[in-house]
Parts: structure tokens; C-alpha cells; sequence
């Protein structure tokens, strides 16, 4: 398919056939797409659980409150954030950014390059992504904005905001999922009515993730899809600056 009929295939599918089983390893291939996703800083925050187990599925269904998208899905993947492996990706991202300036960067250039790796992964994204209470990200972001009075800065720096940053990814990565998905002729509803404690204590995930999108998997039925899609004028959404 092209992009644009992905695109038109992709609904938010409230029923799904229970006589059409989903091959596990496209699935899993889906998923291996989305890592391919954009991601801050290149940290990779998250994390995908692909459920196929029936007794789990039933779980995952009461929590998520039973709805019938829930209740007849073939599968359920899982994205959750992981802010809290900050400090493991950084090395990971640091080293292979150092393989590839010795690889790809002219020799007069690659000292530099990497301070700056090294400056940019040990010093700046533990203040970035470290949690305290709010209070780490209070007074940074006091320092951000007195900064800013001179000169332009990044200044989502509290706590809220990176939190916001991490799901963003994460986001990025469940709607490339939803659209390799769809690539497959496969389909998929993301949910947001879900008790996320339920979700947690059903996959046996710890306490310190979050959950950021419940999405159920399985190809639709005539009546999966309820109506027509609507949106709203394009002239309300588009703007030009010119």
C-alpha cells in the first residue's frame, strides 16, 4: 500500500474477527519498525510487551474497562515509558555515537565531537532526566528561565515537562506500530480508557514505568468500524507562515 492508503486504512477498530488469528511474528516485525521511530536525544525510553497469552488478554480486557475492543482482540501490545533507564541508554547511545564519529568524522574534528558527546550524555542528560520530588525540576527550571532572559534555551526542563518529552517518543514509536500495522492489512484501536494499575499488575511491570498507550490488535469486522471518519476542515488545522 502507499502511504495514503495506509493512512485511509487505519480506523480505530471497536470489534475484531475472532476467527482470524494474528501471525505473532508480523506482529513482532511491527514493533521492530517502530523502534525506527524519532526519539529525544536518541534515549529510546520505552518499551512494547506484545501479549498473545488468552488468560492475559482477559485480564488486560477488565482492565480496560471491558470495552469491546478490549474484549475481542486477537492480541494487546503495551508501549510503556521507561525514564527511569536513563543512565544505562545514555552510556549505550554515548558509545555507539563515539564508534561512529571514529568511523564517519574527519580526524581533526573527532576530539571535539566527542567532548561534546560525552559533555551532552554525562552531564546534561542526567540533570534532564532525573527525578526528585519536582524539586530538581523547580529549580531547574528557575535557572532555565533566568537564562533565558538573554539568550534562547530550551525550557521545557521540569520535571512534568521531560516526562512529557519521554511520552512524546513513546508516542512516536505506537503510531509508527499502528501504521506498520495497518501495512500489513492488520488492525488496531489505542486505547485511552484503561485502569493503568490494572494494566501494570497484568503484565507485571514495576511501579517506576508508565504506561503510555494500551493499543488491541486483530482484523476488524463489518461492523468494527463505527461510521464514517470525521475531521475537521482543513483550513482550521493548517496555517502558513510565510
Amino acid at each position: 500500500m502507499t502511504l495514503q492508503e495506509i493512512l485511509e486504512h487505519r480506523r480505530a477498530v471497536r470489534k475484531y474477527d475472532p476467527a482470524q488469528p494474528l501471525d505473532d511474528e508480523k506482529v513482532k516485525e511491527c514493533i521492530r519498525l517502530a523502534t525506527l521511530a524519532p526519539t529525544s536525544s536518541n534515549l529510546q525510553l520505552w518499551e512494547s510487551y506484545q501479549v498473545t497469552n488468552p488468560d492475559a488478554l482477559k485480564k488486560l480486557a477488565y482492565a480496560c474497562l471491558d470495552q469491546s475492543s478490549a474484549r475481542t482482540a486477537q492480541q494487546i501490545v503495551v508501549f510503556v515509558t521507561r525514564q527511569d533507564r536513563h543512565r544505562a541508554h545514555s552510556k549505550e547511545v554515548l558509545r555507539a555515537g563515539i564508534d561512529d564519529i571514529l568511523k564517519n568524522s574527519p580526524k581533526d574534528r573527532q576530539e571535539h565531537r566527542i567532548g561534546l558527546q560525552k559533555l551532552y550524555y554525562t552531564r546534561l542528560m542526567p540533570i534532564q532526566y532525573t527525578r526528585f520530588f519536582g524539586l530538581k525540576g523547580l529549580l531547574t527550571k528557575l535557572m532555565v528561565q533566568t537564562i533565558g532572559l538573554f539568550r534562547p534555551i530550551v525550557r521545557q526542563v521540569s520535571e512534568s515537562e521531560v516526562n512529557t518529552v519521554v511520552h512524546k517518543s513513546c508516542a512516536l514509536a505506537a503510531q509508527t506500530f499502528m501504521l506498520a500495522m495497518s501495512e500489513q492489512g492488520y488492525d488496531t484501536c489505542p486505547l485511552e480508557g484503561f485502569d493503568s494499575l490494572r494494566v501494570k499488575r497484568a503484565l507485571h511491570l514495576p511501579y517506576n514505568c508508565e504506561i503510555n498507550m494500551v493499543i488491541t490488535c486483530g482484523i476488524r469486522v463489518p461492523s468494527g468500524v463505527r461510521g464514517d471518519r470525521f475531521r475537521l476542515p482543513f483550513e482550521e488545522m493548517y496555517h502558513k507562515v510565510s
